[in-house]
């Protein structure tokens, strides 16, 4: 990766190579004016220089982003950059917590249209990705001369790939319109009706006298859909807590459906994108290339699929000289979810296993459910080993995992923060006090992964 430049005014130069910039920090023609996204110094005795076309380049992708910055004869920067995965994770569970934690508190009257429909458009997952992939390309922006850009983006006909997946007829005319929730009014009676009111895992049905659930299949796995392929028809007496951890009868099944959210997200947000960059920077020309333009390139180039290499074959310029891959991962710098709730500990008087108070319960998801069935686990309860208690962090750390500081004049890199903050644990595992440290870069959003680069 070159090193970009910029002017003792703050115009933007043409990057130039690792041992140039090192030359002129040694002589002190330029200094360090920052490290991301790309490292860039800014000259100390010149004020303005020529420039030539430079092309930002992106694979946009739901999960893996590459990006190829170059000019006719040069490329700049050639990386890939990894999305974080458990966005949808995250969000359930800030939302759990803030749920608990509100219905502990006194009675407030409900307010249900307090909130501002400002980001409303997309779901939060999704708006994270495209975020990020506007925020690369405005951060290169501001240390490079780029002129033009293109985003290799596509359009998804998620029931044609459904049909595909199932080995089904594919859609025509009336079957867009006339999906598996036709002549039904919710989810839950089209499962109902698909599964014929059984159970799926016991094989009881409502003539019984058992209250039928829907279940969500992929949970185990963080695939969590509405839709009616990963909906499951279950009993009240299969649809337990303990069915929900590893080894019970719901844990490990596998949904009928084909997981299709990187092409509903191509689908949701690529006018997003492009719309976005179109209104923010006129003096860039930007455009949209389909993937399959992008096939033929990299075939024609005999380069191998990767998503860099993609980013690459993407735009009008294809220079020669080539510069190495870096592989970049997403970091989480807040952890949003203040309050964390630990489960209570009891001594299982079957075995004398030391388990969870969700493990041993008395299996109900509503109040209107009896205690007294074959479900409750309640009553193997034996010595109770540790209270449940609730964490609240009200501070925020001064040092976060992968800050570089300085430590007794030798530089060490932070591994994480115990007592409160009050004290830092080292890359070797040392922990000193957070005041005898001095901080000289902090990581940032990205983590850069050397072990694949």
């Amino acid at each position: 990766m070159s090193v970009a430049v910029l002017s003792s005014t703050g115009q933007k130069l043409m990057p130039t190579s690792n041992y140039r910039a090192r030359k002129l920090l040694k002589s002190g023609r330029a200094a360090i004016e920052c490290y991301r996204p790309i490292f860039t110094i800014r000259l100390t005795d010149r004020e303005e220089g020529k420039t030539q076309p430079i092309e930002y380049a992106c694979d946009t992708g739901y999960q893996h982003v590459g990006v190829s910055i170059k000019s006719e004869k040069h490329e700049f920067v050639h990386a890939q950059y990894d999305m974080l995965s458990n966005e949808t994770e995250r969000h359930n569970d800030r939302r759990k917590y803030r749920r608990t934690r509100r219905n502990r508190k006194r009675y407030r009257k409900p307010r249900f249209d307090n909130r501002s429909r400002k980001n409303q458009e997309m779901a939060p997952s999704l708006r994270h990705r495209r975020e990020n992939q506007i925020n690369l390309f405005e951060s290169f922006c501001k240390v490079m001369p780029i002129t033009s850009a293109t985003f290799e983006m596509g359009k998804f006909d998620t029931q044609l790939l459904q049909a595909i997946a199932d080995g089904k007829p594919l859609p025509e005319g009336k079957d867009y319109q006339q999906g598996l929730k036709y002549l039904f009014q919710t989810e839950r009676e089209a499962v109902f009706s698909r599964d014929h009111y059984t159970c799926q895992v016991c094989g009881k049905s409502v003539k019984d006298g058992v209250i039928l659930h829907t279940h969500h299949i992929g949970y185990w796995k963080g695939y969590r859909p509405n839709r009616i392929s990963n909906l499951l028809t279950v009993c009240e007496h299969c649809h337990t807590a303990k069915n929900h951890k590893p080894g019970g009868a719901l844990w490990g099944l596998e949904p009928q459906s084909t997981n299709l959210a990187a092409a509903t997200y191509m689908s949701t947000v690529r006018w997003a994108i492009y719309r976005g960059l179109v209104l923010k920077y006129p003096e860039i020309d930007i455009h949209i290339q389909y993937g399959a333009k992008t096939s033929v390139t990299r075939k024609s180039l005999h380069l191998a699929k990767t998503h860099a290499n993609d980013a690459y074959c993407v735009g009008s310029l294809h220079p020669r000289h080539r510069t190495t891959e870096l592989v970049y991962q997403k970091k989480r710098r807040n952890n949003r979810i203040l309050a964390k709730f630990y489960d209570a500990k009891y001594i299982d008087i079957r075995d004398g296993a030391k388990k969870s108070g969700a493990v041993l319960s008395c299996g109900r998801t509503n109040r209107r459910e009896s205690r007294r069935s074959d479900k409750n686990q309640r009553i193997y309860r034996g010595k109770k080993c540790s209270s449940g208690r609730t964490s609240v962090r009200k501070n925020r750390y001064a040092y976060q995992p992968g800050d570089t500081i300085v430590f007794h004049s030798q530089t060490f890199v932070v591994n994480g923060s115990h007592c409160k903050g009050t004290r830092v644990i080292l890359g070797t595992g040392k922990s000193v006090k957070a005041t005898d440290l001095t901080c000289i870069k902090k990581e940032g959003g990205w983590r850069f992964l050397p072990a694949q680069a």
